[in-house]
């Protein structure tokens, strides 16, 4: 078998060793990574209520005058005699204001 790092003594206190180190280094990981999903939930949080504090008038508008707030209010009626040339030969409109 070919190796080209040089071999490290494999005694017991090696050994303990690198477990102990690879524990320490994995308890790390876990720290930082927790840490920064600490703050990455935080920012998130903050990006979020910066968002709804802007949009509090322009949501309260919106509930106040619905989009599309003038209904016009009419009645339609289908009408099948049609010209051959494509024309409508009578529509009856009422305006109800």
């Amino acid at each position: 078998m070919l190796s080209f790092l040089p071999r490290a003594s494999s005694g017991p206190i090696a050994r303990l060793l690198a477990g102990v180190t690879g524990v320490v280094l994995l308890i790390a990981a876990l720290m930082f990574s927790a840490v920064i999903l600490a703050i990455v939930a935080v920012a998130g949080s903050v990006a979020w209520g910066y968002f709804w504090w802007k949009t509090r008038k322009l949501r309260q508008a919106m509930q106040d005058n619905p989009p599309g707030g003038v209904v016009i209010d009419g009645e339609a009626s289908v009408v099948d005699d049609v010209e051959p040339q494509g024309r409508v030969i009578s529509v009856e409109v009422q305006d109800k204001r």
